[in-house]
């Protein structure tokens, strides 16, 4: 449901999006308007805002609610579980799997809270999110490790050291070119392009969010394509694969930031039908004790990693 109205304050005040929206509409928490906020549902004056944006007399407010919730099946999908406790559960990641489900048509279906469902029977109910045991996301097309909290307790505070940067998350990658620099630093801004909003980007996005990426190079294969070990130093959208574009050597299989020639040349000689990320490393800490865990490559990556070693 969508909603418009203009702001009725008083001439020089001035109000906290999230606060004002709030009192205005008395039915709804502060927690789900903010969560309207992020998922860029609420524009003013024509430009999606964040919580901390300002409200003042007339701006023009835009909000679109959200409605009945999506009904979630268990699915009988094939699911790679690493370790699995009482807390939580490490998933090796397949790939061409969302996550979680979607608000598109057929978008409840085939995702990883499908396969949790029928495969990890009892998880309990995890009231204050919408996503039920996700704390993280791969790309549907990304592989690797993932942490499913399994009861509230848990849920709550991996997010908090999430938040505060105390989870390591590593991939593996296969870039495009050949990157002489053993070390790189990137640092830059990312978010949804203005034209296109499905996409990321480093130019001039939508609501800047800052992410940070280091990463190492692991070895060369052919001469014209790099592997190198990714540290994840923040957790934005598409940002190891818009980072990469974004310095001239987009992943390998990227459909959506790589390079189309090459793409088809590396499916037409190995078969490789998605992008060459995988998850392969995560650590934190939980109730004061230290757990890393570290995952092979998926078969369809394998296959070329095998190949560069030999090399």
């Amino acid at each position: 449901m969508k909603t418009s109205f203009c702001a009725l304050l008083y001439e020089r005040e001035i109000r906290r999006a999230d606060i004002y929206l709030s009192a205005i509409f008395k039915d709804k928490s502060r927690t789900y308007i903010q969560r309207l906020i992020e998922k860029e549902l609420i524009t003013v004056n024509g430009k999606i805002i964040t919580k901390n944006d300002k409200i003042r007399k007339w701006d023009i407010i835009e909000i679109v609610f959200e409605t009945d919730k999506m009904t979630i099946d268990e699915e009988n999908i094939p699911l790679d579980i690493v370790f699995e406790n009482d807390d939580f559960a490490i998933i090796n990641k397949n790939p061409w799997i969302n996550v979680h489900p979607v608000p598109w048509f057929g978008g409840n279906s085939w995702t990883l809270v499908n396969a949790l469902l029928y495969h990890m029977k009892g998880l309990s109910v995890i009231w204050w999110v919408e996503r039920p045991w996700i704390v993280h996301r791969l790309d549907k097309d990304t592989s690797g490790l993932l942490i499913i909290a399994k009861n509230d307790r848990t849920m709550h505070t991996i997010q908090v050291h999430m938040n505060k940067r105390r989870v390591q998350k590593t991939y593996l990658a296969l870039v495009c070119g050949i990157i002489k620099d053993k070390e790189w630093y990137i640092e830059s801004y990312i978010w949804r392009d203005k034209i296109d909003r499905k996409i990321m980007t480093v130019k001039d996005p939508v609501n800047p969010k800052l992410a940070k990426t280091k990463f190492k190079v692991l070895g060369y294969f052919q001469n014209k394509f790099t592997f190198v070990e990714v540290d994840l130093l923040t957790g934005r959208t598409h940002q190891i694969r818009v980072h990469f574009a974004s310095i001239g050597f987009p992943i390998v299989g990227d459909k959506t930031y790589g390079i189309k020639k090459i793409n088809e040349e590396i499916f037409t000689e190995f078969g490789l039908t998605r992008q060459f990320l995988h998850a392969y490393k995560i650590g934190f800490e939980l109730f004061g004790k230290e757990y890393n865990f570290t995952w092979e490559l998926k078969k369809d990556l394998q296959f070329i990693w095998n190949l560069i070693k030999e090399l």
